[in-house]
């Protein structure tokens, strides 16, 4: 599923190709990812609409609308957008598009239709009660320790949680808990401010890095942890310790034991 970085480029993407036009007519194929409006009425709500903007937070983007309201995008794992004039240019499995007054079409490609796009009359609101937390790129340091300290929760499932950051997956979890040597099941009530510090600080670096440089997980450095280390039983940096894989917070995990504490 795509992260906050990848997702940043969606954002970058669509603002160049949507903000300021109008939508003259969508043509919607397969309403399966339109979650809380039938095809017709999704048309209706947003022809004629003026898209202003788009707001990201973590893996969620919001178009902002002329009249108030918003449009949801949620890629799921394979949604993609695709800006083209002639009709050869679109996408195989493209499942909606808005066809602009200036001609351009944006089409929406979802192969696995794991997308979910909602209209929303009220975007804060749905923010609020999703209970979708800070971004991961601009949570505070005092904001987080007050969200993790002394929690029994593991640090990688604190990392995970949606509700106290937006943004960080499962790859970018395990790389935050290699870089400060911390192992992802310890509990945020057993590690030092000085640690949850540390994690803070990666956070930010990894995703600041991410937003800057590489959208695509095989276009990081080659440094990077899965790309050296995810390999059950490699040794671990310098010889020290072996990498294990395990399950947590519901999710694989791998880590070098012996390294990571």
């Amino acid at each position: 599923m795509p992260e906050l970085p990848e997702v940043h480029n969606f954002k970058l993407y669509f603002d160049a190709a949507a903000t300021g036009q109008t939508i003259a007519e969508v043509t919607v194929h397969d309403g399966q990812i339109l979650r809380n409006l039938s095809g017709p009425a999704f048309a209706d709500a947003l022809t004629g609409r003026t898209i202003l903007g788009s707001l990201r937070r973590g893996k969620y983007l919001f178009a902002n609308l002329d009249n108030g309201h918003a449009l949801l995008l949620h890629f799921g794992m394979t949604g993609d957008l695709n800006l083209y004039q002639e009709a050869a240019d679109r996408g195989k499995f493209e499942r909606f598009a808005l066809r602009f007054t200036d001609g351009n079409v944006l089409g929406f490609d979802d192969p696995r239709k794991f997308a979910r796009i909602l209209y929303l009359h009220d975007r804060d609101a749905y923010i609020q009660e999703i209970n979708l937390g800070p971004d991961a790129l601009n949570l505070s340091l005092e904001d987080w320790l007050d969200a993790v300290k002394g929690r029994k929760a593991t640090i990688k499932g604190l990392l995970l949680n949606q509700s106290i950051l937006a943004g960080v997956g499962n790859l970018y979890a395990d790389e935050i808990c290699y870089r400060t040597r911390i192992h992802p099941a310890a509990r945020a009530c057993d590690l030092s401010e000085e640690q949850l510090t540390d994690i803070h600080a990666e956070t930010i670096a990894v995703m600041k890095y991410g937003t800057e440089n590489a959208p695509y997980y095989k276009d990081y450095p080659d440094d990077w942890f899965w790309h050296v280390w995810r390999e059950e039983g490699k040794p671990g940096p310098g010889g020290v310790g072996e990498v294990k894989v395990t399950k947590v917070a519901g999710r694989t995990t791998y880590y070098v034991e012996g390294y990571q504490h």
